[in-house]
Formats: structure tokens, C-alpha cells, sequence
């Protein structure tokens, strides 16, 4: 073909490391979806096969310690990773394996997602495997990205109040993560959910509208969509606000798939 020019400039790459999701909403597929709406080029490190639509999760496959490596060094060895997210680690043998293949490379700034329970209260983690999120995982976060479900498991707590929600988030910076992103979505009794960054040296809060509807994948796109945003060398504030924006202008433009009162989000 003639007249065809190539941009010379290498893309940022980031990387996520989560679950499939054969529904599209959430999981890599999100991830790799926002990765490419940011302008980051995504690469894929698959932890679990789900079987899952709009209505839930009906089957796991996890995949083995072996190909998790194998797929880690595959894109480590290629690409120059600027960013990573963490998702869906479905059980402790799966997160020490991605722990260890992480202490390799400890220069990658790491956004994780805990994923332990989902928007619709469904429990995504096994719970033995919370100790290994704590000791090895937070402390390597440049930020985490815990619900409020999420964060009372980590903490060990109770959070009924916005109130609660500035001391947890320094509480659960304490755990070693330089940056909390505590989400109040599931704070009831509002019409405003306000979002919590700490760190050592700030504390921000994100107010939003509370949507009247329910939405699949929005964890899933806020953390790789700050980690996208990471990559391309945004400060971390800039990059947190980024990604809410990019949540909210998702979901103004989600749309319904099946007669499942949950949206997809528009990204």
C-alpha cells in the first residue's frame, strides 16, 4: 500500500491482571476497552476464566501458576509497562503467583483493585487469601481501590457513615499503600456518593450524582482507567480525576443489553 504512515513514537503500554468476563462489562475486557479509550496500548495477564452475564457468575476457571507466569514474562519481556492494574485474583495461590512475579519487577507503579465483592454483594474472594493482599500486594499499590464492602473486610470494621469514611481511608493507607481511593457508592441513604483519595500528604473528595440505575464493570473501568492514565505520566490526583470523569461520562452513556435491570457502561 502506498501513502501509508506509521507513528515511529512507541505507545505507553499498561498491563492488567485480572478475570475474564465472557459478559464483556468488566474483567480484562473492560480493562483492555479503557486502556485503549485513554490512548494507552493494554496488554493482558488472565488470572480466572468466568462464566458470567449481567445476572451473575455461574462458573470459575483458574488459571494455573505456570501460564500466570508464562503470560507475565511474555509482556515484560516485549513491551515497556508503565502501568498496572490489578483485578480479580479469585484465590491465595493465584495471588502469591502474581506477588512473586511482581517482586521482579518492582519498578511498575500498581493500581489494585480488590476485588472481593462485587456492586451486586456477591463475594469474589476467597477469604484466606485477604492476608496475602495485605502483606504483599497493598504494601507494593502506588493506590488501591476498595469499595466499601472491601474496605471493611480489610480493616475488620463496620462503615455505616459518611463520616467513617475519611479515618478508614487513612487507616487503610496505614496498611502500606501509598494512595487509598475508598469508593462510597455503597453508602446508603444519599443522593451524592462522595469518592475519598488520601495519601500522606493530601486528602481529596469526588462528588458525584447517584444514578438511578445499576451499572456492570464500574471498579473494573475506574482502576484502569487511573492506571491508563498513570502510564501516559499523569500525577496521581490528575489521574484519579480522570478516571471519574471517565466513569461518569460512561455511565451517562450506558445502555441495556437484556431485560436485566443492569447497564453496560458506554466507554
Amino acid at each position: 500500500m502506498t501513502g501509508l504512515r506509521l507513528d515511529p513514537t512507541p505507545r505507553p503500554c499498561a498491563l492488567t491482571i485480572a478475570g475474564s468476563d465472557s459478559g464483556g462489562g468488566a474483567g480484562i475486557q473492560a480493562d483492555l476497552k479503557t486502556f485503549r479509550a485513554v490512548g494507552v496500548h493494554g496488554l493482558c495477564a488472565i488470572t480466572a476464566l468466568t462464566a458470567q452475564n449481567l445476572r451473575g457468575v455461574t462458573a470459575v476457571g483458574i488459571t494455573t501458576p505456570s501460564l500466570i507466569h508464562a503470560q507475565l514474562d511474555a509482556v515484560f519481556d516485549e513491551f515497556d509497562i508503565r502501568a498496572i492494574k490489578i483485578g480479580m485474583l479469585a484465590d491465595t495461590v493465584t495471588a502469591n503467583t502474581v506477588a512473586d512475579a511482581l517482586d521482579r519487577r518492582p519498578q511498575v507503579p500498581i493500581v489494585l483493585d480488590p476485588v472481593m465483592v462485587a456492586t451486586s454483594g456477591a463475594t469474589l474472594l476467597e477469604r484466606d487469601t485477604v492476608s496475602v493482599l495485605r502483606e504483599r500486594l497493598i504494601p507494593r499499590a502506588a493506590l488501591i481501590t476498595p469499595n466499601l464492602p472491601e474496605a471493611e473486610i480489610l480493616l475488620g470494621r463496620k462503615l455505616s457513615y459518611a463520616s467513617d469514611l475519611p479515618d478508614a481511608a487513612a487507616a487503610l493507607v496505614e496498611l502500606g499503600a501509598q494512595a487509598v481511593l475508598l469508593k462510597g457508592g455503597h453508602l446508603e441513604g444519599s443522593a451524592e456518593i462522595v469518592d475519598i483519595l488520601h495519601t500522606a500528604t493530601m486528602t481529596v473528595s469526588y462528588r458525584h450524582a447517584r444514578l438511578p440505575f445499576e451499572a456492570h464493570g464500574t471498579g473494573c473501568t475506574l482502576s484502569s482507567a487511573i492506571a491508563a492514565h498513570i502510564a501516559l505520566g499523569d500525577p496521581l490526583d490528575v489521574a484519579v480525576a480522570a478516571g471519574i470523569a471517565r466513569v461518569q461520562a460512561a455511565l451517562q452513556a450506558g445502555y441495556r443489553l437484556s431485560d436485566s435491570p443492569t447497564h453496560v457502561l458506554g466507554i
